[in-house]
């Protein structure tokens, strides 16, 4: 199946590893421009190693959390490529906890880049989004906010507000053509997940592997997926060949959310 992504031009933000990386080495694939984004330099110059492609690749390397690296690389982008057509507002998850354990200081941080980051990344891409022919707004959020998670509460709530801005995007900007969508990834093996067993696995007094197994069995599929099933999903909702898809928070999460809606 033809994506019809063929030289559209893609800003996959927090995009050096993980989720974001898995993302673009697909719209790559299928014939995207596509400039990658880290605040860690280090961390781009490797994903962009490991993604070749050197003519349709370009990395820019931002603080997605500061408005000016966002208006940065969206001119950036649009002086490289002279247009953009599909951005995808990605960023690092907040830390784990419980309310009586965070302080305003983690709350601030974790509003400033799971929901703010969103703002800063379409308030700069948009005007140059209207001028596309086929433009699309991916927010990355979770499955937890359909279905929270315990020691998750900065996740569970402030990805909530993401999602309540999709939606209200996909209303506003459809008279611009411009579709406006959620994937809600669940448990998939990258360096957060990584990160999030050994915690639960420090509480629990566990172990990582038991932790692995322990959720792997409340996943009907009986496994975690892997980053690129995330980025096969996420690389069609922003292509044309989803051209009728809006206003969508899709799961992608091997069918742990219990909910039907």
């Amino acid at each position: 199946m033809d994506l019809g992504l063929n030289n559209n031009v893609a800003v996959v933000a927090g995009s050096s590893k993980g989720l974001g990386l898995a993302t673009a080495k697909v719209l790559l694939a299928e014939g995207a421009k596509v400039v990658i984004s880290s605040r860690d330099a280090a961390n781009l110059h490797k994903a962009a190693e490991n993604l070749g492609n050197p003519d349709n690749l370009l990395t820019i390397p931002a603080d997605v959390t500061k408005k000016e690296d966002c208006d940065g690389l969206i001119q950036e982008t649009v002086a490289a490529f002279n247009k953009l057509d599909i951005l995808i507002t990605n960023c690092g998850g907040p830390a784990p906890g419980n309310f009586e354990g965070l302080s305003d200081a983690q709350w601030d941080e974790a509003i400033d880049k799971s929901f703010k980051s969103n703002l800063y990344l379409i308030r700069a891409a948009l005007p140059h989004l209207k001028k596309s022919e086929t433009p699309s707004i991916l927010t990355v959020t979770s499955f937890t906010t359909k279905q929270p998670l315990p020691n998750m509460i900065l996740s569970n709530s402030i990805r909530s507000a993401t999602i309540g801005l999709t939606k209200s995007l996909s209303f506003e900007l459809g008279q611009y053509n411009i579709r406006v969508n959620s994937i809600l990834p669940g448990w998939t093996l990258t360096d957060r997940v990584d990160a999030l067993l050994a915690n639960r696995a420090e509480i629990h007094h566990s172990s990582y592997e038991a932790e692995k197994a322990s959720i792997s069995a409340d996943i009907p599929l009986n496994r975690m997926g892997d980053p690129m099933e995330f980025g096969r999903a996420a690389a069609f909702l922003v292509s044309p060949a989803a051209s009728f898809v809006n206003g969508v928070m899709l799961n992608v999460d091997g069918g742990i959310y219990k909910g039907i809606y």
